[in-house]
């Protein structure tokens, strides 16, 4: 019969594997993990792996070294600074500029990269962009304000907030994209200051409390949304620093903030 000789053709092609069954699945490349990596293994001493990201990055690197961004040394798993360099280029091979093609996978590029190559599990979602007290930020970095708020029990003000390229020089670039607050302090003590530091990252900022003693500054609150996918470059090397224990400035000194467990938006909802 036709139909019988039809399926021993095609079972005969699948043993040369010449044929893969459509219901074959992808594999999946895990968006919080890779973008984890991508914030801190450009920061690292070393070419060590992120844990629990290696499988991600590797299929990442993968798709980069067949449309020949990458070279094959690079496809070890390891986000660093050569990775971060491809995956901008292939932004910007899909029209992005600016913070949009800085390196950090967002979920546009990164399903057009995985297209008939992997499927994206825990995917980033920082919502649109709006107006909120005054300043410009993106619905996920409004909602983990309102949390930290909600636990810290008062309303912070905010002096600065994210897509503000030049708005203050002593930012160096960090307000630039997404993600990043800058909060008054004023009438606040040292404990309250500290206090409202780790309420913001209980919910997945890497916030410290910045000092007249750090910089050209009054003391205030820097807050960066860990994995928003809009963050600038200097923004991201701070989300790193934070994640490697360093204080986010430029001399890379200890974290001097309050200690917590160090998760983002998406893991404290969990």
């Amino acid at each position: 019969m036709p139909g019988r000789h039809l399926v021993a053709v095609a079972a005969a092609l699948l043993t040369l594997g010449l044929a893969t069954p459509a219901s074959a699945a992808l594999p999946a490349v895990d968006m919080e993990a890779l973008v984890k990596a991508a914030q801190i293994d450009p920061r690292r001493a070393d070419s060590a792996v992120t844990p629990g990201s290696g499988d991600s990055v590797l299929r990442i690197e993968q798709a980069l070294d067949a449309k020949g961004l990458l070279a094959p040394t690079y496809v070890d798993g390891h986000f660093g600074t050569k990775t971060v360099e491809a995956y901008a280029a292939y932004q910007r091979s899909l029209g992005y500029s600016g913070v949009a093609a800085s390196g950090l996978p967002g979920p546009a590029s990164l399903k057009s990269l995985g297209a008939n190559r992997y499927t994206i599990t825990r995917p980033i979602t920082i919502g649109v962009k709006s107006t909120f007290r005054g300043v410009t930020v993106n619905a996920r970095t409004k909602a983990m304000l309102l949390e930290a708020e909600r636990l810290l029990g008062r309303t912070l003000t905010v002096t600065q907030g994210s897509y503000n390229p030049g708005g203050d020089p002593t930012s160096a670039g960090t307000h630039d994209g997404g993600g990043v607050l800058d909060l008054s302090v004023s009438g606040m003590t040292a404990t309250q200051r500290t206090a409202a530091a780790r309420a913001l990252r209980q919910v997945g900022f890497a916030a410290w409390v910045r000092s007249p003693a750090q910089g050209n500054w009054p003391y205030h609150l820097h807050a960066v949304a860990l994995a928003d996918t809009d963050l600038s470059t200097p923004a991201q090397h701070q989300a790193g620093d934070y994640y490697l224990g360093k204080n986010g400035l430029a001399n890379q000194a200890p974290d001097d903030g309050p200690q917590v467990a160090k998760v983002t938006w998406e893991q404290y909802q969990r």
